[in-house]
């Protein structure tokens, strides 16, 4: 195997996942990942671009870049790529009307998003929304369109907080798709489209940056695809099974 050195040649931008990287969510703001405050700092202390790519969708970006900060973290919100400012724009630009099955708390990023008579289903990690009446409320406006479009804030098995882990949006995801018969878009990562937007943000090619995640599929896979290096960090939902089960396929 290379030297780092040389498996890192090249790279002039950093793409960083938050939750279960930088920190732990969880009551009282969560817990920042030993060693992460300093290590972002001196990623922009040094030449390298940096961009916060995440798939949170508990949070308004707002929200998660003032939690961060008041855990130590150097970081705005201009610097953070999320799905939920995506999926807006794409609900904006094919005049989509979302039924929306999302957390309370990032409810705000749809605030200019026209919901009334749906054509449509965006769904989100809800949390306690993920109710029974909610997920058959979104079963039924999808069965009732001609077309049906299910559009995903990522798709996630599940994540880490301080209390433990956590079920992710893909498991609720796979239900619609399977009850439904349909494909779910994803917005988020592992879609190549998200990764891209990242990199354009920061100004540099697949080839010269490195994904840095705790997700071998979401984070590291859905880089390796795009044509980017990435690295796996032993935090956050990293499990040795995990990664054995990949290696295996």
């Amino acid at each position: 195997m290379a030297p780092w050195g040389e498996r890192l040649a090249g790279v002039r931008g950093v793409l960083l996942d938050i939750s279960g990287v930088l920190y732990d969510s969880g009551a009282g703001g969560g817990t920042a990942i030993t060693g992460s405050v300093e290590a972002v700092a001196r990623l922009k202390g040094s030449r390298l671009k940096v961009r916060f790519c995440t798939n949170e969708s508990q949070k308004s970006r707002a929200e998660l870049v003032g939690q961060l900060r008041r855990l130590g973290f150097d970081i705005s919100e201009g610097e953070v790529t999320a799905p939920a400012p995506a999926a807006c724009q794409i609900l904006k630009e094919r005049g989509l009307r979302p039924y929306l099955l999302i957390h309370d708390g990032v409810r705000s990023e749809f605030d200019q998003i026209d919901t009334s008579n749906p054509n449509c289903v965006v769904i989100a990690d809800a949390g306690e929304s993920f109710s029974y009446q909610n997920m058959n409320n979104a079963f039924q406006v999808l069965m009732e369109l001609e077309n049906p479009v299910l559009i995903s804030l990522g798709k996630g098995r599940y994540y880490k907080e301080t209390s433990g882990l956590m079920l992710d949006v893909g498991p609720y995801m796979k239900a619609l798709e399977y009850a439904c018969g349909i494909k779910a878009e994803v917005v988020g990562k592992p879609s190549p489209e998200f990764f891209k937007s990242a990199l354009q943000a920061i100004g540099v090619e697949a080839h010269q940056a490195v994904m840095i995640g705790d997700d071998i599929v979401g984070d590291v896979g859905g880089a390796q695809r795009c044509g980017m290096r990435a690295l796996q960090v032993r935090t956050g939902k990293f499990r040795l099974g995990t990664v054995a089960e990949c290696e295996a396929q």
